[in-house]
């Protein structure tokens, strides 16, 4: 407060000091928080912050969508991982500050929608307005002498006629001497439930977070997937779900099938894939032809075809002839000519445990002496692998991902001049001898796999009602016009009856003499041709009542 300024100090309560003029108390500190969080632009604000605070995690790979692409880029950016993990950018949705945004975000429209609510839930309940002074002064407004009729009739008249094309009318006007209605009520109905949408939405996504799971898993052709939890690669539970919301089923890839794009600036992309499957529930065995964007749905569970790719079907013998591994390994591709990329581990393999680390060309092709894949369908599939023996940490007692190798305790085998590692080419049904009777290995067919997304969205049916509804209460809101109409009527001292009738567009832009014209029809009709003398219509607010045919008694 400066030295001139003389107003009071606020009081205090008992025993408190005084404050000073501005001063904000507790009670005041928090009214003022609560209107700023509760304002459409902090709304706005916090939306924007969201929708940025969301650009992570869909550049980042986040451990609750693919694991395994957290560890790769870990291991490719040593330094930023670190630091990425103290920000929580590999679980970005999970995050403190992502959450605080979130539930502010959440506090805001709620703080916002719920007045709005309430006051166009009193706004459909209105009653129309009484009639303003000057009705000469509307955008819409016409006069009428009306012969042999008294004012009470020309307003019961009215009423009927307004009653009839459905339009509400105010229940009491001031002295008697005007009809007041109103329709468009269903444009205060489309935003109120605008508005109650928008929190059955919040519901049911909020729902959906608390209660739902989102799972994924690669299925090979030919085995068999089973709905628990230590089935899947990667699983993302909501902080309410439990295991026993799983349904009991279990699913079979039988085939799957691709067609690709030979032509054009896009050959060599796959324009649709489909996987035959087969489930089992309560005991009964189903088909169904699983494809993107039609998704199986058993029970509350919804089965999703998301991915696919290729697993080489490979045989290792150790060096006592056993078999130490065999069967489709599943290599991950990395990019879109599908040259992927796998781990083998023999575990069993005797005298030493044996590891394989390579790619798979689909169709392979020298360029220039480089190794390529040309074609993305397995037309010329091969194998390149190179071999690790020793600890592969397998007996260790630590979880290891089944697409990648632990070598910090293994060592490599290399050729015979020690320079180059040893490296397997594989085409099908090709055989290599390993080097030191170490045993064999044997590159037997390649099978399809698919990855498949397993979810359940509890709130999903309550959001999409949200959504439709809101849909609808928009369109009411923008396309019903709401329209206010008040008649006057007066005798004019001359044995006649002067009636006004004045229009008023709420929404702005709308065409209001088809209206006025209808409506003075209906007037004139009550007093019949012969006694009936319309004034000349005005649409101008700066018209005179002479000028607009009116008797200015």
């Amino acid at each position: 407060m400066s030295a001139t300024d003389t107003r009071p100090s606020a009081p205090a309560p008992s025993g408190e000091p005084p404050r000073r003029a501005g001063e904000l108390g507790l009670r005041e500190l928090g009214r003022w928080t609560w209107r700023q969080l509760t304002s459409m632009r902090t709304a706005l604000v916090l939306l924007l912050l969201l929708a940025l605070a969301a650009v992570p995690g869909s550049v980042i790979p986040q451990s609750g969508v693919d694991a395994l692409a957290v560890s790769r880029w870990k291991d490719e950016h040593p330094t930023l991982a670190p630091v990425y993990e103290r920000l929580d950018l590999f679980s970005v949705y999970d995050s403190v500050w992502f959450s605080a945004i979130y539930i502010l975000l959440m506090i805001s429209l709620v703080g916002c929608i719920l007045p709005r609510t309430a006051a166009y839930a009193r706004a459909v309940r209105a009653q129309p307005p009484a009639a303003p002074r000057r009705l000469d002064r509307l955008p819409g407004h016409r006069a009428v002498r009306l012969e042999g009729v008294e004012p009470e009739a020309a307003l019961e008249h009215a009423a009927a006629v307004l009653r009839r094309r459905r339009y509400r009318l105010r229940s009491s006007d001031q002295r008697g001497e005007a009809v007041s209605a109103e329709r468009g009520y269903l444009r205060e109905v489309g935003n109120l439930l605008f508005h109650v949408s928008l929190l059955v939405v919040l519901a049911g996504f909020a729902v959906g977070v608390l209660f739902g799971y989102q799972g994924a898993v690669i299925v090979v052709k030919g085995t068999t997937f089973s709905n628990t939890v230590s089935s899947y690669d990667d699983l993302d539970p909501g902080s309410r779900f439990t295991p026993a919301q799983l349904d009991p089923f279990t699913m079979t890839v039988d085939d799957f099938d691709v067609t690709w794009l030979t032509k054009g600036s896009s050959a060599g992309t796959a324009r649709e894939f489909v996987a035959d499957v087969s489930y089992d529930l309560d005991g009964e065995t189903r088909t169904y032809p699983l494809r993107v964007n039609h998704p199986l749905t058993i029970g509350d569970t919804d089965v999703f075809l998301v991915g696919h790719g290729y697993a080489p079907v490979i045989t290792v013998r150790d060096g006592e002839g056993n078999v130490a591994y065999s069967g489709p390994t599943v290599f991950l591709p990395q990019d879109q000519t599908f040259l992927s990329f796998g781990v083998v581990k023999a575990g069993s393999a005797r005298p030493q445990q044996i590891g394989l680390d390579g790619l798979f060309f689909p169709t392979f092709s020298l360029v220039d002496g480089d190794p390529v894949t040309v074609w993305p369908d397995d037309l010329d599939p091969l194998v390149s692998m190179t071999l690790w023996t020793g600890d592969l940490g397998l007996d260790s007692g630590v979880a290891q991902s089944v697409y990648a190798l632990d070598t910090s305790n293994a060592t490599q085998v290399m050729r015979a001049d020690g320079e180059q590692p040893f490296r397997l080419d594989l085409r099908p049904g090709e055989t290599v001898q390993l080097p030191d009777d170490l045993g064999s290995v044997t590159f037997e067919d390649v099978q399809p796999w698919v990855r498949v997304q397993v979810s359940q969205t509890p709130g999903k049916f309550v959001a999409l009602g949200g959504v439709i509804a809101a849909l609808i209460g928009l369109l009411g809101s923008l396309f019903i016009r709401s329209r206010r109409v008040w008649v006057r009527a007066r005798p004019d001292g001359a044995g006649a009856t002067m009636v006004d009738v004045g229009v008023l567009e709420r929404a702005g832009g709308g065409d209001v003499e088809d209206v006025l014209d209808a409506l003075v029809a209906d007037l004139t009709e009550l007093a019949g041709p012969s006694s009936s003398s319309p004034s000349t219509a005005t649409s101008d607010s700066t018209t005179s009542p002479s000028e607009s045919g009116k008797d200015p008694a």
